[in-house]
């Protein structure tokens, strides 16, 4: 009967929600800090965060190393540069476990307004200082360094590197660790976690944030939201400008050096959207659904679900057609025609032509849908026309061969519009 009983309390977390928050990397890292400030060499060094943290992770250390692209080398950078900071955040994220309850309660409350929430499990992890929270396979990864700091923690030692995290760190981000956590709840439910326009990324983020201040009924404490209201109609003719663009860096994960002096603006933009949706549903429940259960990359959807506010002033298929109209994009191969079957093999300089003048800061190439077989491999970046019109490289080719290239959208004009992409496809003349 003993073990019947114990077989069932064992089991009894899934039978219900099995939700649960780990914390144990928080407990892993500080122990293998301890041990590489006393250790000089920096290939030992490397050895510990491996085998002292790294190999000990959880999925959720292997989640958020993932997602923000962290490295056993960065990690070891950043504890040898910023000690002041690192001793003064390490009480803070001791306290995780304090909050279980909290989320706990938070996630309970989550579910009443949406009944078909999906349990996941929330990891408390130490990162580099690239996220507060995020998800990735349905996981909620909180980033402890940065979500349990507050105005008392040391930032001298960044330089440049973080410009936005002293202005964060003084709201005291610990105090809103219930809210973070239900936001990045929500995106675990969604469809997608990657918008293929501002507008659909600005949605998913709108939606987290407007649905975590309804489930905890307790205002976002995030200063985009109050912001943004007192800066809207600025703000709105802005984004209008932007909504269909691929790029989502000039509104979400941007620094606060911009034209509003405030960074993360899209996640305003989107709160508004869906506190307008919210408002105007007659069955608040049913709102909740659609919104946490759209399909944010299905265009025709979206478009759909953000007209039914009537928050911008007009059609959104107008601000496509301006977006597009005012995109550069590729006029020629100055070498030869694109899709040309004969092209000379012996060419070795290859220059783009654009409709009008680029900015020579950005530059984007990828592979096209032949895959790496058959990539255009470039040699040399000679660079932009001093005009700005065109861009030149060299490449080696072979006889009898398909080529393709992708030139992206991370070109851009002079006034900042995404290139149209452009590919590249050709196939070489045999030998004679």
């Amino acid at each position: 009967m003993r073990k019947l009983i114990v077989l069932l309390l064992s089991i009894l977390p899934f039978i219900g929600y099995s939700q649960r928050i780990i914390t144990e990397d928080i407990t892993n890292f500080w122990n293998a800090y301890d041990k590489i400030v006393l250790e000089k060499d920096s290939l030992n060094q490397l050895e510990l965060i491996k085998t002292a943290y790294i190999d000990k992770g959880t999925p959720g250390l292997n989640g958020i190393m993932q997602a923000r692209r962290y490295s056993a080398e960065e990690y070891i950078y950043a504890i040898n540069h910023y000690p002041k900071f690192w001793q003064s955040v390490r009480n803070n994220t001791l306290k995780s476990t304090q909050f279980s309850k909290e989320i706990e309660d938070g996630v309970k409350k989550l579910k009443d307004i949406y009944p078909a929430l999906k349990p996941v499990n929330i990891y408390f992890e130490i990162g580099i200082l690239r996220t507060g929270g995020t998800t990735i396979d349905e996981m909620v990864l909180i980033g402890s360094e940065v979500a349990l700091t507050d105005k008392s923690v040391i930032t001298s030692e960044f330089d440049n590197r973080y410009p936005h995290l002293r202005d964060y760190f003084n709201t005291n981000p610990i105090n809103n660790v219930v809210f973070l956590n239900i936001h990045e709840y929500i995106h675990t439910q969604q469809k997608e976690t990657i918008g293929n326009t501002l507008l659909s990324q600005t949605m998913m983020e709108g939606v987290a944030e407007f649905l975590a201040e309804i489930a905890l009924s307790k205002k976002s404490p995030n200063p985009q939201i109050d912001f943004g209201y007192k800066n809207e109609e600025r703000i709105k003719s802005e984004y209008e400008k932007e909504m269909f663009s691929p790029n989502i860096y000039n509104w979400i994960m941007n620094n606060p050096n911009n034209q509003f002096g405030m960074r993360d603006l899209g996640y305003f933009v989107g709160y508004a959207i869906c506190k307008k949706y919210y408002e105007l549903s007659t069955d608040k429940m049913l709102a909740v659904k659609e919104m946490i259960e759209l399909d944010y990359n299905n265009e025709t959807a979206l478009i759909n679900f953000v007209e039914k506010t009537k928050y911008f002033g007009q059609p959104l298929s107008v601000y496509k057609a301006e977006f597009e109209k005012k995109r550069p994009i590729v006029t020629a191969i100055q070498q030869f025609k694109n899709g040309s079957k004969n092209v000379n093999p012996d060419i070795k300089t290859f220059t783009i032509s654009f409709s009008e003048e680029m900015n020579p800061n950005f530059r984007n190439f990828e592979l096209g849908p032949l895959g790496e077989s058959n990539l255009l491999r470039i040699k040399k970046i000679i660079g932009f026309s001093e005009d700005n019109k065109s861009f030149t490289f060299e490449a080696n080719l072979e006889p009898d061969k398909q080529y393709q290239i992708l030139i992206n959208y991370g070109f851009r004009s002079k006034n900042q519009y995404l290139l149209v992409p452009y590919l590249i496809d050709f196939k070489t003349a045999k030998n004679p």
